[in-house]
């Protein structure tokens, strides 16, 4: 069974879009992990809300895998990087409006995908279960 592409990425694009359409400021709620690199001097209780309208950004890019651009924090520029897993929101600053993600269901959903493809792979499959030419 082919294991689908997680829909994350493609709502948050399609809500950034959104956004941009109807002139709202776009933020990303993003939980704070390894996986991620984000300004910690900024997040509090695990969590970092990030403006990533298109006047507060360079270089936006929002792929399947994470959210990558570059952006001024107290004067400095830093390079952000905000694996998909990781993304809590994104909302409009102006309305609220927007979408969450529950970070459990995709975890949850990851380590199925895992088990999935172990049941699948063939490797494991033994010999006295394989399929033989019987004349």
């Amino acid at each position: 069974m082919k294991v689908l592409p997680s829909t994350s990425p493609y709502l948050i694009r399609a809500i950034y879009e959104w956004c941009s359409d109807a002139s709202q400021t776009p933020y990303l709620s993003v939980r704070v992990s390894d996986a991620s690199n984000v300004p910690m001097e900024h997040a509090q209780n695990g969590e970092i809300v990030l403006n990533i309208g298109a006047g507060a950004t360079r270089d936006l890019r929002i792929d399947n895998e994470a959210i990558t651009f570059s952006a001024r924090f107290n004067g400095s520029s830093r390079e952000v990087y905000v694996s998909i897993k990781d993304v809590k929101g994104i909302f409009s600053r102006e309305s609220g409006q927007g979408l969450a993600f529950d970070l459990e269901d995709s975890a949850k959903e990851e380590n199925s995908n895992i088990e999935e493809k172990k049941l699948v792979d063939p490797v494991q499959i033994s010999s006295r279960n394989r399929l033989k030419i019987v004349k």
